[in-house]
């Protein structure tokens, strides 16, 4: 099986190309329980032993805002900075999945259609179903096939539906360059990213390059400047491409007795992506297509012939925390849209944080408590305060939606992005919190089922900080083991 290999994003200050220079993942830190890290605390307690771990000398200058309470009350167990401002990162998710499995319910799914226009003219309409894949081009083939479509005169891919740039502005250039920025649209395709394998070979020969999706490779002009090298020699590749989506510039090396790179990189044109890919799938049902081109204009009162959706919206949620899948979470912000009249010129994504604002209003969240420019957590730009995400958790644990809320989080030392944490510590099975990393920043928030006290909620997060993320990681997670290790007395 190829491995897939962490992309970090290298501006090159020199031209218009940006480099993708590949690095192995670095696990993350995990605790091992000590008598000091298992011994039962109680509430009066707490203060002093969470102040010993964030004024330790090496985060003297790092910003901590924390706030601990119980679920069942309002009551304050812990707090630091609670209301001031934090960039959140990821942990932006909870708020606008929060909101989304509010306002849409847990059911709600996003349709992809395919309508005839007469005279073999077929229109794509689709409306930024994140889960889209080629599995799902093949059932809407398949479904066309069967109402006796044999020939496509024009295939016009309709990507009105979702209004506004596919990147966000404030996203940077590297973040955008990468398979964790791809770009959100109403015609999403394999989350808007293609592979390609990379091979090494002979020593001293270039890797092989091997394209995942053959139509792909005609977009790209391949300047292959790597090497194989000896076995055992470490990995380093560098990729790098220009805006315009026309040369791909492949560097560095790989060893004899390395496992093939996997290297996901976002496409330029999702929409056009999503034509090439569909009428690959058409013509292998032998339905042949004599041209194809993108609308501009909304596709109206014509027959559906064809269509998919999305899983429920309660799987759509669990990806977007679970894994911290940005795509999936900007895909669901303009989701949003649906539930207000926009106004002219008015983007999707703005259309859904008017929403997001209103809706975590009425759930109790004080609007004073975060700024939001996107529902993923990738721009800087987002601001919320420890104690708007605590909020947030407390609302949402007394909604119809609560199980299913609870369920999206990883869970510690077992899912998603807390598989590795708080392995063999009081914390591992008993916490369900959501992680926010860029650099700079750390967070975590969640519930903690404490055993001998009962449920808690927790907001930490970390700015200004120039510690390894893993350092504060480590910090961070030995409070919450604190909290795990809460009891009555």
């Amino acid at each position: 099986m190829p491995k897939k290999i962490t992309l970090g994003f290298l501006l090159l200050f020199l031209g218009t190309q940006v480099g993708i220079t590949l690095k192995p993942v670095q696990a993350q830190t995990q605790i091992v329980p000590t008598e000091a890290t298992t011994k039962p605390i109680c509430p009066a307690q707490l203060g002093a032993s969470v102040d010993a771990v964030i004024n330790r000398p090496l985060f003297s200058r790092v910003r901590w805002g924390i706030l601990v309470q119980p679920l069942s009350s309002t009551q304050t167990l812990y707090s630091r900075d609670a209301q001031k401002y934090f960039t959140p990162a990821s942990t932006t998710k909870l708020l606008t999945t929060a909101v989304a499995l509010q306002q849409l319910g847990t059911n709600f799914r996003i349709r992809t259609s395919v309508y005839g226009g007469g005279k073999g003219v077929l229109y794509v309409v689709g409306r930024g179903d994140p889960s889209l894949g080629d599995a799902q081009l093949a059932i809407l083939a398949k479904q066309l096939k069967q109402k006796g479509i044999q020939i496509v005169n024009q295939l016009i891919a309709d990507d009105t539906y979702i209004r506004g740039d596919i990147v966000h502005p404030s996203w940077q250039w590297e973040d955008i360059q990468s398979d964790y920025g791809a770009p959100i649209n109403g015609l999403i395709l394999n989350q808007n990213v293609f592979n390609i394998r990379l091979l090494p070979q002979i020593v001293g020969q270039p890797l092989k390059v091997i394209w995942t999706d053959i139509s792909e490779d005609r977009q790209w002009q391949v300047i292959n400047q790597s090497v194989t090298t000896t076995e055992n020699q470490p990995t380093s590749i560098n990729v790098t491409r220009d805006f315009k989506g026309q040369i791909l510039r492949i560097q560095g090396q790989l060893a004899l007795n390395s496992e093939p790179a996997l290297v996901s990189l976002p496409v330029i044109s999702p929409a056009e992506y999503f034509l090439r890919r569909f009428r690959t799938t058409l013509i292998a049902e032998k339905i042949p297509i004599v041209r194809m081109f993108l609308s501009s204009i909304q596709t109206k009162n014509e027959e559906e012939l064809a269509y998919v959706e999305s899983p429920a919206l309660s799987e759509l949620v669990a990806q977007t925390n679970i894994n911290s899948n940005n795509l999936f979470a900007e895909s669901l912000l303009r989701a949003l849209a649906i539930k207000k009249i926009p106004v002219e010129n008015q983007t999707s994504a703005d259309v859904g944080l008017e929403v997001m604002k209103t809706t975590l209003t009425q759930m109790g969240v004080d609007p004073a408590g975060y700024s939001l420019v996107d529902g993923s957590g990738l721009s800087r730009k987002n601001l919320v305060s420890p104690e708007a995400l605590v909020q947030t958790l407390q609302a949402m644990a007394k909604s119809p939606a609560a199980l299913v809320y609870r369920a999206s989080l990883p869970v510690a030392g077992r899912t998603g992005t807390l598989k590795n944490r708080f392995q063999n510590t009081p914390a591992e099975g008993i916490v369900q919190a959501k992680t926010g990393t860029m650099s700079g920043v750390v967070s975590l928030a969640g519930y903690v089922n404490a055993p001998r006290y009962g449920p808690v909620v927790f907001s930490i997060m970390v700015n200004q900080s120039e510690q390894p993320a893993k350092v504060v990681r480590q910090a961070m997670d030995e409070i919450v083991v604190l909290l795990a290790q809460l009891q009555n007395c």
